[in-house]
């Protein structure tokens, strides 16, 4: 399990580093600095493969063969109801409409291109589906959401599809127990994220599922008004939103990897909504983000590794009702350059279990707050200056966090700049070995783990 086992070594007593000469301190951590930025620089970053990706969709048995060039539309028109068209390798005119329940099936050769305007596939009814093909192009306008494919109805699918050259990817609106899967959407990277269209789409959607789909620089995945759902095992990069629930509740979002997103997912105005086994990366920049809640209860975050990212999780206001809580359980939070950040109050937050470890600043409160109304156990911490005596897996003495840079940034935002800096790390280590004053509380855990963490990582398939 993720964040179970974390792995600490003793460090010698304060005492015993004071009795260092002070120029050779100062030589070593700027040695130490210049070390780290070059190792940082030169490890790779590449996240793990995914398993998501562009699926073979099988040929539904007794299907009718379609020659490429053939009018698709008359051809839809005129198929029994419960029917399957196959399609032969070469173009097709589109828009079409597949009313279901009727399926039309086809190799990734078999292209549907669009006519320039308006959405290119639309899926009506129910039991309709679309499958295997590819899909090229729709109009452009964001006011009529131009699509690739636009699904509503019930039991419909859209299954091992790629999109390429869309406005908007897949749109899936007012529909139950749809499915959404193996699918492959391949945004503009030429244009501004704002200016794109969203991959996958959701709006009052319910019971459905969206599983094993690849998406590369679209600009959001969004459940809006779409409660009940299963997100899993999807590979979302390069993206401003990776996944963004709003008014959303009950979701599961399982074994994704969002991987160089702006924001990897963020929760907002939801409920009950379950996280895990997610993989959040690289999330850079001023406003990079691994995982957001704003004003979101009964969350669960557990078992999801948060790595490399401006900031890995970011609570603001969450949980707003209060009697709901959220936890935080077996996540591995590394190498970020705030682990979790907390704006507003803290309260309803348990966070048990979790393995911090190399990053510049684990826990930030916006406003000189702190972090110590959550509820903090049993968390791993590689700056813990603790002991083991007993040899129990748990430290002798709490855990607690004071932060000499996070007092300077409360109250010098600007100076958030020199974050990361040899100046703020020497900072830092001079408020630890020679304090001329105390620094604040910021959170304190009872029983820090010491116990190692074998660090696994989250699979997609």
């Amino acid at each position: 399990m993720i964040g179970a086992r974390f792995g600490l070594r003793e460090r010698a007593p304060i005492r015993r580093a004071l009795l260092v000469p002070f120029p050779l301190l100062t030589l070593a951590l700027a040695l130490f600095a210049l070390f780290a930025l070059f190792v940082s620089c030169a490890a790779p970053r590449e996240a793990p493969p995914s398993a998501a990706g562009p699926v073979a969709a099988e040929r539904p048995a007794g299907c009718v063969d379609v020659p490429a060039g053939a009018q698709l539309q008359q051809a839809l028109d005129a198929a029994p109801r419960g029917s399957a068209l196959c399609l032969a390798p070469g173009e097709y005119a589109g828009p079409i409409r597949i009313e279901g329940p009727l399926t039309l099936h086809g190799p990734r050769s078999a292209v549907i291109r669009s006519s320039g305007e308006g959405t290119t596939v639309r899926i009506e009814g129910s039991g309709g589906a679309l499958l295997g093909v590819t899909i090229d192009g729709s109009g452009g306008r964001y006011d009529l959401l131009d699509g690739a494919v636009h699904l509503s109805g019930d039991g419909g699918r859209v299954e091992g599809v790629s999109v390429r050259g869309a406005m908007f990817g897949i749109l899936v609106e007012r529909a139950t127990r749809a499915s959404v899967r193996g699918n492959e959407v391949r945004g503009d990277a030429s244009q501004p994220l704002g200016l794109r269209g969203d991959g996958i789409r959701l709006w009052e959607v319910y019971d459905s599922t969206v599983e094993g789909n690849a998406l590369d620089d679209s600009r959001d995945v969004v459940l809006w008004y779409a409660s009940r759902n299963r997100l899993a095992g999807n590979h979302i990069r390069g993206g401003r939103y990776g996944a963004h629930l709003m008014y959303s509740h009950g979701n599961e979002v399982v074994q994704n990897r969002f991987v160089g997103n702006v924001t990897g997912l963020f929760v907002m105005y939801s409920r009950d909504v379950e996280i895990r086994g997610n993989v959040f990366a690289d999330s850079r920049g001023a406003a990079g983000i691994g995982l957001g809640l704003k004003e979101s209860g009964n969350v669960r975050v557990h078992e999801n590794l948060f790595v490399h990212n401006t900031v890995g999780v970011y609570v603001d206001t969450s949980p707003l009702w209060p009697d709901d809580v959220n936890r935080f359980t077996g996540n591995d939070l590394r190498l970020n350059g705030v682990a979790i950040s907390f704006l507003g109050r803290a309260a309803g937050n348990e966070l048990e279990g979790n393995g911090f470890r190399d990053n510049s600043l684990q826990v930030q409160v916006d406003g000189r707050g702190d972090a110590s109304q959550a509820l903090w156990q049993q968390n791993a911490f590689d700056d813990y200056a603790g002991y083991d005596l007993d040899a129990d897996g748990t430290g002798d003495v709490p855990y607690e966090l004071r932060s000499l840079v996070s007092d300077l940034v409360a109250q010098q935002p600007a100076l958030a700049f020199y974050r990361g800096t040899p100046a703020f790390a020497f900072a830092e280590a001079i408020g630890r070995i020679v304090p001329l004053f105390e620094p604040r509380l910021v959170l304190a855990d009872p029983e820090p783990r010491m116990a190692r963490v074998v660090w696994e990582t989250p699979r997609a398939d």
